[in-house]
């Protein structure tokens, strides 16, 4: 922590060093907030210049020396003036000394903090960018700037800018470089929340979480608990920002810090204007236009979190129940007001409607707010709004992984009823990995046709996660039959259904089961929260053996993705997680989908009934990228989290194992394996999965064994990729049915499987010296050049090794150097030079010089 590593700032990096090195630009000046890091990118830009081409001079202005004469560039001015000079000689001879000390090489002068220049130093800066330097600098943005500073961009001597917040992808990286790992993808969106794209903040927020124990590493990856340790420097840094307040600010302040966002016309009902105008007006707050409404936030989320901290328990109290009536009396006309006024009445101890408060719940439940519905549920529970309070509740604990604290509140509210045994059957099957759950629900026999089938729906799908196919796709298809099934009911057998029909490769019946439960979304989370790990199952599913990239994108995109990965919702993130990891995987971005799979198996592992899938999935694209320790070492974290357990994502498990021994050159064991799995899904009628496991045998080299049966399985598995996996299956040795292939797998986005078509092209028109091999070389070198790392057997096939002297010849003559100069180069004879070159072309099976360029590309670097 103590080294802060610089990241992010590309852009703005690469500006400075353009304008430090143009010699047609005069220079830069940044302003920003404190904390920005304009100092740190300052730094960075400069740091880099040589001294044997620039004069670089670095100079701090600073509060202490704003009072002195020259006090801002004393770092860089000599100490010895002539005495004697009057002020214009003095900036004469300090303008004739650095120039002379420059002795021709360019003056670069980086200013930090240019608005503490005293006034000479700040006319000398003037005076030498005038005089050809030029300037990078940084300002605080509103604060006052010295005349000559300002007036070097007002009369286009200069360009400035305003340095924006770090991006959320920069504060993530700012803030995995500050704790030495990964961040579990929810705690890192909080955390570059709070911070507000600060760094400064971000490394505060980071270090007061750290060292209060609220950030804590399990499994490989850091989380946060959510708690917030006000440390004295953060607080006095807020305190910095803030600054002095009068009462009626205050209050403005502390009304949006717990209320916000809150409509700028009940803020000026519950303030006095002019207070909210000067708040808006220190830059307290800012005011966003939502379609036709004006919302009010701070201006940083920081400022929320010391404003509460700091504010008395009676006054806090107060205030909330304030905010409260204000809401309810304007109508509580937005989405979220119900949810905020409970907040409100629960957090002012005024909440007495236990009605309320479950409703609520509910809201928050929708929204994957899985800790604000504990809350507002254990309220409704206390409130008396009796047993659908303590199922939520419980249901709330199983989604917090809280398994036993969700049994005991059901325990404690022994309704008896069908709603009850599903509830406890939920919470020891998911939570508590209890199989036995399956034979107490097949036991229960309600006599109320309805509730049997809310109790068969469940239970169908326990079997299905049992991997009881046959008797899962019973229950579900029984439910669907009886006319007193509730909407949840039916929702989950239509999720059975739908993960039995993607699992079989009938993507389209898959896609319309699923379509009806979405439809019906608003009525089973009400009735049956639970049916989201059913939905999330089998639309995971559909979208991985379809390989439906565009579909894939959609959920990404969508607001499930960004609540589950935002929220407490472990499942719900892992899920989102591991569909970006396949996507990027497919698409040939290994390090997307690396970092996909962290944030899936920091989701997923502390969970009680994980099976390693997210271990499983990284150890795959570990395989891919080459890196057979990575994947090795993901296996056997998969295998230990599974128990050696056989689970019902049984063909995933095995996969990353062939991928893995085929990564540490064993393709034989990885062709046993792959068979059996193959052998296993036929079995159990996965088609669509079965399809991917025999493509993979076409991947590793041995298509003999797959092509007759994924030729069968060509006329019943849908998708758009199908047809090209079992072309490629039955190519054979037909270079341009390769050629095809790569260029139509490559429109798909298949970009991996579009690299390994190419290079099965490669490698047959090289064996056959065919002139063709040229184009399939560019291809190749085309794709490769659009993904990041990826070593599969099909490439390693086409990229045999050369020695570092023929590495050395090659590139020479690629560039298109003769062989006697290159011989000169690298003091070798001229027949040396030529011998190299003939082992060169026919390790690459190239047929001369023209052809070396784009065989080479395909080479690791």
């Amino acid at each position: 922590m103590e080294h802060w590593d610089f990241v992010g700032r590309a852009d703005e990096l690469s500006r400075l060093r353009t304008v430090a090195a143009s010699p047609a630009e005069r220079g830069l000046i940044l302003s920003g907030a404190a904390g920005i890091g304009k100092s740190r990118l300052l730094h960075e830009a400069v740091a880099t210049l040589p001294a044997s081409r620039w004069a670089v001079h670095r100079a701090s202005a600073n509060i202490a020396s704003s009072g002195l004469p020259f006090g801002g560039l004393a770092q860089i001015l000599p100490a010895d003036p002539p005495a004697g000079l009057s002020p214009a000689g003095l900036l004469r001879w300090a303008v004739d000394r650095l120039q002379q000390d420059a002795a021709g090489r360019p003056i670069v002068l980086a200013v930090d903090d240019a608005h503490l220049l005293d006034a000479p130093s700040a006319a000398l800066t003037h005076l030498l960018v005038r005089e050809g330097a030029t300037l990078l600098g940084t300002l605080r943005m509103s604060e006052p700037v010295p005349s000559p500073i300002s007036a070097l961009w007002t009369e286009g001597l200069v360009a400035h800018a305003e340095l924006a917040p770090l991006t959320d992808a920069d504060s993530q990286a700012l803030l995995t470089a500050l704790v030495g790992g990964a961040v579990e993808g929810g705690s890192a969106q909080r955390l570059g929340r709070l911070g507000g794209g600060n760094p400064l903040l971000l490394r505060e927020l980071v270090m007061a979480a750290m060292g209060g124990g609220e950030l804590e590493q399990a499994y490989g990856f850091w989380r946060w608990t959510g708690r917030l340790s006000l440390a004295p420097s953060l607080a006095e840094l807020v305190d910095a920002r803030i600054g002095g307040l009068t009462p009626g600010v205050r209050d403005v302040l502390e009304l949006v810090a717990f209320g916000e966002p809150i409509g700028l016309a009940l803020l000026l009902r519950a303030a006095a204007p002019a207070d909210v105008e000067a708040a808006e007006e220190r830059g307290l707050i800012r005011v966003v236009e939502d379609e036709r409404r004006h919302g009010v936030r701070l201006a940083h989320p920081l400022y929320g979190e010391v404003v509460r901290r700091r504010c008395p328990v009676t006054r806090a109290r107060r205030l909330q129940a304030t905010l409260a009536d204000l809401i309810e009396s304007s109508g509580s006309r937005r989405r979220n007001d119900l949810l905020r006024v409970a907040v409100l009445r629960l957090d002012s101890g005024t909440a007495q409607d236990g009605a309320l408060l479950l409703d609520a719940a509910a809201q928050a439940f929708a929204g994957f707010d899985i800790d604000l519905a504990r809350r507002l549920s254990a309220a409704a529970h206390d409130a008396g709004a009796g047993y659908p309070a303590a199922e939520l509740l419980a249901t709330a604990l199983l989604f917090a992984d809280q398994p036993e604290r969700a049994l005991a509140v059901l325990d404690a509210t022994p309704d008896g009823g069908v709603r009850w045994i599903h509830a406890r059957a939920a919470v020891e099957f998911f939570g508590l990995g209890r199989p036995q759950a399956a034979e107490t629900l097949a036991a229960a026999k309600p006599a109320d046709p309805g509730g049997a089938a809310r109790l068969r729906a469940f239970e169908s799908f326990v079997r299905l996660q049992l991997n009881e196919l046959e008797r899962a796709r019973e229950l579900a298809l029984g439910v669907l039959a009886e006319p007193a099934a509730c909407s949840a009911a039916h929702s989950l057998a239509h999720c059975v259904l739908a993960f039995l029909a993607g699992a079989a490769g009938d993507f389209s019946r898959a896609r319309e089961l699923i379509g009806t439960v979405v439809e019906r979304t608003a009525e089973w989370r009400r009735e049956d929260p639970t049916v989201q790990y059913a939905l999330q199952m089998a639309e995971g599913t559909l979208l991985s053996v379809a390989m439906d990239l565009p579909a894939i994108d959609r959920v990404l995109t969508a607001e499930f993705a960004g609540l589950a990965q935002a929220g407490g919702f472990g499942f719900g993130s892992g899920w989102v997680s591991l569909l970006q990891a396949q996507a990027a995987w497919l698409r040939g971005r290994t390090d997307e989908a690396l970092r996909a799979t962290e944030q899936a198996c920091a989701a997923l592992a502390p969970t009680r009934v994980y099976d390693g899938s997210a271990h499983y999935a990284r150890a795959n694209i570990a395989a891919i990228r080459g890196d057979v320790m990575l994947a090795e070492a993901e296996l056997r974290d998969a295998d230990h989290a599974a128990d050696g357990t056989v689970g019902l994502y049984y063909h995933w498990r095995e996969q990353a194992r062939a991928a893995t021994l085929a990564c540490a050159g064993e393709i034989d064991a990885a062709v046993r394996v792959l068979l059996a799995v193959a052998d296993r899904l036929r079995s159990d009628g996965f088609h669509g999965h079965e399809l991917l496991a025999r493509y993979d045998l076409v991947r590793m080299g041995r298509p003999e064994l797959a092509g007759q049966r994924m030729g069968e399985l060509g006329a019943t598995v849908g998708g758009r990729a199908t047809p090209l996996l079992v072309r490629h299956a039955r190519a054979g040795e037909d270079g341009e049915a390769h050629l095809t292939l790569a260029r139509e797998f490559a429109v798909l986005g298949y970009q991996v499987f579009a690299a390994e078509a190419a290079a099965g092209a490669v490698r047959i028109f090289r064996a056959a010296r065919d002139p063709r091999a040229l184009a399939a070389s560019t291809l190749l070198a085309d794709v490769l050049g659009r993904c990041d790392a990826i070593r599969t057997p099909a490439l390693v096939a086409v990229q045999p090794a050369l020695t570092v002297r023929e590495r050395q010849v090659a590139e020479l003559a690629a560039g298109g150097v003769r062989s006697r100069e290159i011989a000169d180069r690298l003091f070798l004879s001229p027949r040396t030079v030529e011998n190299h070159l003939q082992r060169v072309y026919t390790k690459l099976g190239v047929n001369g010089r023209n052809e070396l360029a784009p065989a080479l590309r395909l080479l690791p670097q």
